[in-house]
Order: C-alpha cells, then sequence, then structure tokens
C-alpha cells in the first residue's frame, strides 16, 4: 500500500515532484518474488494545484510522462500562451458572460495537455494508480476532492468529468482565476450508504468534520451550487484527507478492514512539498504593504501556515498509527502482515542542503510556467532529496537485496523531517 502527494506550487512543484517520481520509478525492488519498481507499487497519487498537473498527467499516461511531461507542459512556455489565449476578441467576448470566467480558458489549455481525458476514461483505462485531485470549496472552507465518493453526495457523475476541469478547479487562485463551478443535485438522489460514516461520527473530531462536511451537500434547495478554488487553501500538501479519512475510521484496522488477511506488508506515504518562500518579507520594512503583497501573504502565507499544521498532524497521526499497527498485526484475521511497517517519507524542497541553490529553488514563482535551468534543477533536487531520505533508505532496505546489485545507504534512525 503505497501513496504520493504533490503538494501546489504551480510549474515549480510539478516539476520538483516529476524528479521524486523519477527516483520511484529507478528504484527497483523484489515484491512477492517478483522484480518491479517503488512507483508500479504506488496504488494513489494525489494532487493540489500545480501538483495536480503532474499527477493527473501521470495517472493518464503512466511511463509516457518521463518522456512527454516536460515538452507537453514544463517546457512549453504554458502561462504565455495562456494569456495570449485571455487576450484574443473571441475569448474577451466569452468573458463578458457571467458563466464563463478565467479559469474557464485556464481549462481548455489543460484539456490540451491531459488530452481530452475524462474520469471515466481514465478508470477503464488505467485504474491503478487511483488518481485523487482537491480543490477548495469557496462557501465553506472544506477540502472538495474529485471522487466517486464525493460526486455521490451531490448526486452526480464524476465518470464524465474532464480531468482539465478538476485541474483548473484545484489551480484557481482567487483573484487572479476565477473558482470553477460544479451543480449539487444533493438529495435528489438514494443517499450513500452512511452507515459506517453513521457509527464512526461520534469517535473523533476528524469524523464529525467529515460529516459535516457530507451533510453541507445534502440540501441543493440551499446549495444549488458548488463553486471551487484552489486545493492549496484547504490542504496544500494533499494528505490533509487521506490522514483525515484514516483517522475518522477510527482505527487503522477498521480503514482497511475490506482487504484479505495478512495482505498489507507496507505503508508507505510519499509527501512532496513544494513550497516557496514569500516574494517579499514584509516584515522587514514599515512600509504600509501593497495590494500585491496582501494578496501574496494572505494566499502563499496562509497556505505555508496549513502546511507546517498539516506536516505535524501527519507525524502524530504516523506515530500513533505505528504504535497500533504493532498491536493490530497480531491480531488473528488482520489486514496486516506480521512484520507489517509505516513509512512517511517526507521530500522537502526546503530541506536541499545546498544553501545557495536552495535559496534559487525557493525563489522560482509560482507560476504555470519555468525556466528550463530551473526545470531541470528542480527535478535533480527532487530526486536527490528523496534519495537521501534515512526514511526512503530503510523502505529500501525492509525489500532486502538491491536486485540491481548497489548497496543501499544505512541512514541511522534519525529523523526523517
Amino acid at each position: 500500500m503505497a501513496a504520493v502527494t504533490l503538494s501546489g506550487g504551480g510549474a515549480r512543484a510539478a516539476a520538483f515532484g516529476l524528479g521524486v517520481l523519477q527516483e520511484l520509478k529507478a528504484t527497483r525492488i523484489v515484491q512477492d518474488g517478483r522484480e518491479t519498481t517503488l512507483l508500479d507499487e504506488v496504488g494513489l497519487i494525489s494532487g493540489v494545484s500545480g501538483g495536480s498537473i503532474l499527477a493527473s498527467y501521470y495517472a493518464a499516461f503512466g511511463d509516457e510522462t518521463f518522456e512527454r511531461f516536460e515538452r507537453d507542459f514544463l517546457l512549453v512556455n504554458f502561462q504565455t500562451g495562456l494569456l495570449r489565449q485571455v487576450r484574443e476578441p473571441s475569448t474577451l467576448y466569452q468573458l463578458t458572460s457571467p458563466w464563463y470566467g478565467r479559469s474557464n480558458v485556464l481549462e481548455e489549455r489543460l484539456e490540451g495537455v491531459l488530452r481530452g481525458t475524462t474520469f471515466g476514461e481514465l478508470r477503464r483505462r488505467r485504474p491503478w494508480p487511483r488518481l485523487l485531485v482537491t480543490a477548495t470549496d469557496l462557501t465553506t472552507g472544506a477540502p472538495f476532492e474529485f471522487t466517486p465518493e464525493q460526486f455521490a453526495l451531490i448526486c452526480s457523475d464524476l465518470g464524465s468529468v474532464p480531468l482539465s476541469f478538476a485541474v483548473a478547479a484545484s489551480s484557481s487562485v482567487p483573484l487572479l482565476l476565477s473558482p470553477m463551478t460544479v451543480r449539487n443535485y444533493g438529495g435528489h438522489c438514494p443517499p450513500p450508504d452512511s452507515t459506517r460514516m453513521e457509527a464512526r461520527a461520534g469517535r473523533n473530531l476528524s469524523a464529525k468534520f467529515l460529516r459535516m462536511i457530507a451533510d453541507s451537500y445534502q440540501d441543493a434547495a440551499q446549495r444549488p451550487y458548488i463553486h471551487l478554488v484552489d486545493g492549496g487553501l484547504a490542504d496544500n500538501l494533499g494528505v490533509r484527507g487521506l490522514v483525515d479519512h484514516t483517522i475518522a475510521s477510527g482505527s487503522l484496522r477498521e480503514a482497511f478492514w475490506d482487504l484479505p488477511p495478512a495482505s498489507v506488508q507496507r505503508i508507505v506515504l510519499v509527501v512532496v512539498d513544494s513550497e516557496r518562500d514569500l516574494a517579499d518579507r514584509i516584515d522587514q520594512s514599515d512600509r504600509v504593504p501593497s495590494m500585491f503583497q496582501v494578496l501574496n501573504a494572505m494566499v502563499f502565507g496562509a497556505g505555508s501556515r496549513w502546511t507546517a499544521e498539516t506536516t505535524e498532524i501527519v507525524k502524530d497521526a504516523a506515530r500513533r498509527a505505528a504504535e497500533e499497527l504493532r498491536a493490530a498485526r497480531l491480531v488473528q484475521g488482520s489486514p496486516f502482515a506480521p512484520g507489517a511497517e509505516i513509512f512517511v517519507i517526507n521530500v522537502r524542497l526546503r530541506d536541499l542542503p545546498d544553501e545557495e541553490r536552495r535559496k534559487t529553488l525557493l525563489q522560482v514563482p509560482t507560476a504555470f510556467e519555468i525556466l528550463p535551468a530551473h526545470s531541470r534543477q528542480l527535478q535533480e533536487a527532487g530526486r536527490a532529496l528523496l534519495r537521501s531520505s534515512p526514511e526512503f533508505q530503510r523502505l529500501r532496505r525492509s525489500f532486502g537485496p538491491d536486485p540491481q546489485g548497489s548497496a543501499v545507504p544505512d541512514a541511522g534512525s534519525g529523523d526523517d523531517r
């Protein structure tokens, strides 16, 4: 059981995340007697904002990502083309409509990158890994996940939704881009089976929070339309939902209740964090911050604060899950194998050891395009940071001898930040 989450951060996040995927693909292991790669064992890939572009592309096209993603997105001056399209007379005319916004233009550009793929086509053609794209509900501030379960709550069908729509919604930075809108038909179809949710609702805060979100969509007369903005406003790491659902279940065993006994040998979570520094250090000046500086601090600074909190929540959840796993794997009929372990691997751009390179890459703007040199450097950084992670090295050692014959460094038991 392995998941990769890709944070927001525009093309910077996409390039950094691409480097992490490259290293996962290059890491060969032996699993159940067959040789494979760590990336091929990933069952879920989650993305927010810029990270959702890469996550969706990989989910749709697999290993083709390593040959084409750069020329399809990173190196095509995507943002320049987007601005050019916005200035075209036909687009300007469309933008006068109250039902067409700037993010619709973004969706049209992304449709070309993702080749018009819908979630239904993705499920039929490449059901593995599962894709999770997260936006933010503008009214409630809660995460809105593009999943069959979420769309069941609004009595709608995710299968007909283009990946480009989900990515555009997840990338719709407030004020700079317009919200994306979905129709809510909640209450007009048989409700999803809520037996398990009702049983969990009294267990903990996460369960109550998820139930509150679900209930908010049940009266379409009060909320006929759901307006979605950048997913980074709710969770810029794309991991909070996974943790909340696990905590809400009440126990690890309950979270994996439908799996065969002793089938889970490892639970692996790779969290890729591409967040940057603020463009302006407003605390170093007594001048009144400009409107742009305030917007920058509100959007990106707030996201950074949420990320710090989420990182600590993930660490705490991982510690408690590891303790629970030690007991759960001994229970008769448990889905966990006797030697099952949990690995949480944080790959943070801020942890790049080369100070000069780190400062340079942390200042790469959060935009839809990137300089070729920065793209290469970010990919190299992603590969190097994953490779040097003590937790990643511990994971590699857990598979036994490297089938490539190279030794895995023993990084000791240091804390993987």
